[in-house]
């Protein structure tokens, strides 16, 4: 599902369409929750994924909306949801990363209902990987983002803000502690900013706030010429971005839910396909070595060669057909024929030294008796068990990607699984497995 880039255009054409966005969304998430293909262990391992789509179809069905703060350490983020909310809601601390999890609080605005504020922790506290993940993971999950700075954009900063944008998120930049600077320093940061983000962020959503003012000093002078010097605490400074967020909202508030949910759908379901995969890819390698074991074995053992050639297609054979299986892709005993001839004939114009080396084993393990014959058995044994697991891997990859060999055909993904594998290594530890299997070890 393309990402969606929030311009004004694309918010009138979306907001024309809010009902039908959410109800999409809906059937989107319901579909997921409803999978009956995920393999065995597959959900399991998705669970707290899947527990967050049943809290997005409830946010959903409650009609509620997900604000995230977003940004460096220190910035201010908790203070200005506090400013936002009108009460120390949030915890606010002079110690650096102090705020450790994400928080969330309801906006209590009139014209806010079923809007929540989130706070999440700093992207570069020192050895919080983790917490930078929980604050990614919660702008990713929330319907519009407030990435707060407290001076010019970093490089840091701008990359993670990319990284919140490529998520299709809307965003809103708000420079925080503007008390700090004068009015000309606040303009020059303001131009520098949007300079930095043209292109990727509306000027128009780059904008000023204080959610904590310093004191402002007043001096008094009585009658008798006496200064007294006080500090006059000064309210927070934040009506332009709750203007901002109240329009966006009032206009686009559907439509954000909506699109949020299908995007979280989607990338869920991305994820979930990914999983599969890789549970199907684990399966095929322990199926594909099995069968290597056994076709290495079953050749070691049979003396004949023309047989041994026969034995070691049937084997190959059966292996891509129960692979299949795994995939999803039944093949049929011909189409996986079929297939194991393309990939041994790929094989063998890229590697016609080991299959020329499978030939002379054959011969030798004819023309010799006694200890030559098992030694030779052996490592005939162990380029049988090399040619199959080539084969499988091969084969994985066609049926990985929907029975197709893509771009640069067999030729090119046997060259690949060729590449990858370290030959000397394979054999030799396809010998002695082989070996011990045999008690030979």
């Amino acid at each position: 599902m393309p990402k969606w880039r929030w311009t004004k255009q694309a918010s009138e054409s979306a907001s024309a369409g809010g009902a039908d966005h959410l109800s999409l969304a809906r059937e989107s998430l319901r579909d997921l929750i409803r999978d009956s293909r995920l393999p065995d262990g597959v959900r399991e391992s998705l669970a707290h994924d899947y527990d967050a789509v049943q809290a997005m179809l409830d946010k959903l069905e409650h009609g509620h909306l997900h604000l995230s703060a977003f940004g460096r350490v220190s910035t201010g983020k908790s203070s200005l949801l506090n400013a936002l909310i009108g009460e120390d809601t949030f915890s606010v601390s002079p110690l650096h990363g102090e705020t450790r999890h994400s928080s969330m609080q309801a906006w209590n605005e009139v014209q806010a209902g079923g809007v929540y504020l989130i706070d999440t922790p700093g992207l570069d506290e020192a050895g919080g990987e983790d917490r930078e993940a929980l604050a990614k993971e919660v702008a990713g999950r929330s319907d519009l983002v407030i990435f707060v700075l407290d001076s010019d954009i970093t490089d840091t900063e701008l990359e993670a803000l990319k990284a919140v944008l490529a998520q299709g998120r809307p965003v809103l930049v708000v420079l925080n502690k503007s008390d700090l600077y004068t009015q000309s320093q606040c303009g020059a940061l303001l131009r520098s900013i949007r300079a930095k983000t043209d292109g990727i962020v509306d000027p128009e959503h780059v904008i000023l706030a204080a959610a904590q003012p310093r004191p402002q000093t007043v001096v008094e002078v009585d009658e008798s010429g006496v200064e007294t010097t006080s500090a006059r605490a000064q309210d927070p400074d934040v009506a332009e971005l709750r203007l901002k967020l109240w329009e966006i909202l009032e206009a686009e508030g559907k439509t954000l839910a909506a699109l949020n949910a299908s995007l979280f759908a989607a990338d869920l379901s991305d994820q979930v396909g990914r999983r599969i995969l890789a549970a199907r890819r684990e399966l095929g390698d322990k199926l594909v070595r099995t069968y290597c074991v056994g076709k290495g074995i079953g050749v070691a053992f049979n003396p004949v060669p023309v047989a041994d050639l026969f034995a070691a297609a049937f084997i190959d054979v059966g292996m891509v057909v129960h692979l299949s299986r795994v995939y999803d892709l039944p093949l049929s005993q011909k189409e996986a024929g079929s297939i194991v001839k393309v990939i041994v004939a790929e094989s063998a114009a890229l590697m016609g030294t080991v299959w020329a080396l499978h030939f002379v084993s054959s011969a030798l393990k004819v023309g010799t008796l006694g200890l030559s014959t098992i030694l030779t058995a052996g490592a005939q044994g162990a380029i049988a068990y090399y040619s199959t697991y080539l084969v499988g891997q091969a084969a994985a990859e066609y049926l990985s990607k929907g029975k197709s060999w893509g771009e640069g055909g067999p030729k090119k993904v046997v060259m690949q699984i060729l590449d990858s594998l370290d030959r000397d290594t394979v054999l030799r530890d396809a010998k002695r497995e082989i070996q011990t299997r045999l008690g030979l070890g």
